[in-house]
C-alpha cells in the first residue's frame, strides 16, 4: 500500500517536468511584437522604423537547449511615421513590395544558454536570402498573471547590411548597415 501511494505520489510531481522537457510551440503574438530598425540618413541622424505587421512561431526545447523559430513580417506594414517615405521604402527602390510583400526569417540552428540564446538562420528580404545570427536575451517563460496562458518573450538583434539583399538605393549616402532589434512575445499552443 506505501509503495502505491509512493508511486503515485512520485508521478504527480514528476509530470510537470516531464512536460516540460519535450519541445514546447508558441505562436507569436503580434500585439506584443515589433521588429524595428534604425539606418544612417545622410549622416545627420540615425532614422528609424519598424513593421507592424509579425506572425510566426517559436519551438523551445529545453532540455537539450535548442528550438527553432519562424517568422513572417508583412513589408507592406513598413512604418518610419512618415506616409510619403513609407511609401518610397515599399517602392522598388527598397523592399519591392509589390513583388516580394514579406520578409521570412527561419532558423537553422538556434543554442539556448540560460535566458540567452543564439539563433542562425535565413533572412529573406526582397527576394534574396542571406544568412544571418541573431543575438538574444531576456528570454523568459512563464504563465502569464492577466491571460494564465504560458507565455514566452525575448530581445533578438543582429546588423546586415542592405545591398546584401540588393536593396542598395543611395548608398552610401543612406546608410548600408541595419541595426534590427526584435521584441517578441509568444503564447504556448
Amino acid at each position: 500500500m506505501h509503495k502505491t501511494i509512493l508511486t503515485a505520489t512520485m508521478a504527480i510531481a514528476i509530470a510537470p517536468l516531464a512536460a516540460h522537457s519535450a519541445p514546447v510551440s508558441y505562436t507569436v503574438d503580434p500585439s506584443h511584437t515589433y521588429p524595428y530598425f534604425e539606418i544612417d540618413h545622410m549622416g545627420y541622424s540615425m532614422m528609424r522604423g519598424r513593421f507592424n505587421s509579425t506572425e510566426g512561431r517559436i519551438v523551445l526545447d529545453r532540455e537539450k537547449n535548442t528550438g527553432s523559430v519562424e517568422i513572417t513580417i508583412d513589408a507592406e506594414s513598413i512604418d518610419t511615421a512618415h506616409k510619403k517615405r513609407d511609401d518610397h521604402l515599399r517602392s522598388p527602390d527598397f523592399l519591392n513590395t509589390g513583388e516580394y510583400p514579406e520578409i521570412t526569417f527561419k532558423s537553422t540552428r538556434v543554442e539556448i544558454d540560460g535566458d540567452e540564446a543564439t539563433v542562425e538562420g535565413d533572412l529573406t528580404i526582397a527576394g534574396v536570402t542571406r544568412k544571418v545570427t541573431l543575438d538574444v536575451d531576456r528570454l523568459h517563460c512563464a504563465v502569464n498573471p492577466m491571460s494564465k496562458k504560458e507565455h514566452c518573450g525575448f530581445d533578438a538583434s543582429t546588423e546586415i547590411n542592405r545591398s546584401d539583399f540588393g536593396v542598395s538605393y543611395m548608398v552610401p549616402a543612406v546608410g548600408d548597415e541595419i541595426e534590427i532589434e526584435i521584441a517578441l512575445e509568444a503564447v504556448k499552443d
